[in-house]
């Protein structure tokens, strides 16, 4: 791995707490604004130099958003390869802008299984709404595409340190109505719209689950605007759904204090902005006409409690929305995959993109499974 590359993968995400806090002031331990080799791990203060382009020893917040930058385009893990049996169109502007936040991937099947337009499934990358790629949703979607039923779309949006809530919903909601608007010349079925996401993505998809009917939550980004951002259905993989109610259980992170991730999202201390908050949960916006929900949530998760989903779930079921709660027995923050999950989630897919007359199985997994 390139000396530039390894840095920017330990300030982005040296450890699973790390997408939840910044990185960068993490290791300020000063808070001079700048890194200096004593602050840095012994691993990698051999990279300083590689960093350090105006060679005054340190790595301040320029050079820091330089690499994060170069290195947004490509998530950790992600190979960068996509399969000869798909065609991919990159960095597609959905905004109508010129802001390299505001772009999506576009994912073909080279051999689609029919020629009735696709159904599509929708990646929105998680990260704590500060840090991730839309790269990161890659290998989610190719299982999907490549078998030639479901094209795939995976989307960038404005992180917290550059725009404050409503931006980040109001950017996705943009990129659903941009696939509506362009479904004839890419074969794509603007009724058949799945959203899947993870931690923050999982809260940005559950959010466009419940607000297609709600103006405010909108936006007027982009050239679609004659389209509707409502999506078909959603897989919520332990996102918040509550920012009130995250402080009042055990977690790594102290949910309330002003520099967590969902105080960043709304810009101050959620305990002293509470109606900022309670817009911004997908919990306040639930009703009986919303799309059905897959929902997987490891019970042991030590950032995003478990409990999010578990109101979740009662709210949409109080709503007669259909739900499919996934628990997962001792699983943590994500990294609980596992072929039955899997095959749970394609289940769910089938049923509301496809319309198979699947049975979609909930009962409690563990890890891996």
């Amino acid at each position: 791995m390139k000396p530039i590359a390894l840095l920017s993968l330990f300030v982005m995400l040296a450890t699973p707490a790390s997408v939840f806090a910044d990185p960068f002031d993490n290791l300020d331990k000063d808070k001079d604004g700048k890194l200096s080799s004593g602050e840095l791990p012994p691993a990698l203060r051999r990279n300083l130099a590689a960093v350090d382009k105006n060679n005054d020893g340190f790595i301040d917040r320029d050079e820091d958003k330089i690499i994060r930058e170069r290195n947004r385009r490509q998530a950790p893990g992600d190979s960068g390869q996509v399969p000869g049996s798909v065609k991919a169109k990159t960095d597609i502007p959905y905004a109508d802008s010129e802001n390299p936040a505001q772009r999506l991937d576009l994912y073909l099947p080279a051999k689609p299984a029919g020629e009735k337009p696709l159904p599509v499934i929708v990646y929105i990358h998680g990260g704590a709404w500060r840090a991730g790629s839309k790269t990161g949703g890659r290998s989610n979607l190719m299982p999907y595409v490549t078998g030639g039923e479901y094209a795939g779309v995976s989307v960038e949006y404005r992180f917290s340190q550059e725009a404050k809530w409503p931006a980040q919903i109001h950017d996705c909601k943009a990129a659903v109505r941009w696939i509506k608007g362009h479904a004839k010349e890419y074969n794509l079925d603007p009724d058949r719209i799945a959203v899947w996401g993870g931690s923050a993505g999982g809260h940005l998809v559950a959010m466009l689950g419940v607000s297609g009917d709600v103006k405010e939550l909108e936006g007027t980004l982009g050239n679609h605007l004659d389209q509707s951002s409502r999506v078909t259905c959603v897989a919520d993989y332990f996102g918040p759904t509550d920012l009130l109610t995250m402080g009042d259980f055990p977690s790594t992170i102290d949910h309330n204090a002003a520099d967590s991730p969902e105080s960043a999202l709304i810009g101050g201390a959620i305990p002293e902005n509470r109606e900022a908050a309670s817009k911004a949960s997908p919990l306040n916006y639930v009703t009986k006409d919303d799309a059905p929900v897959f929902i997987a949530h490891g019970t042991k998760d030590n950032m995003v409690p478990f409990n999010q989903s578990e109101i979740f779930a009662a709210a949409l079921k109080g709503a007669d929305v259909p739900v499919h709660f996934q628990m997962i027995e001792d699983g943590g923050h994500g990294g609980f995959e596992g072929p039955k999950l899997n095959a749970r989630l394609r289940a769910f897919f089938g049923k509301y993109l496809s319309g198979a007359e699947t049975m979609i199985e909930t009962g409690k997994l563990k890890p891996r499974e």
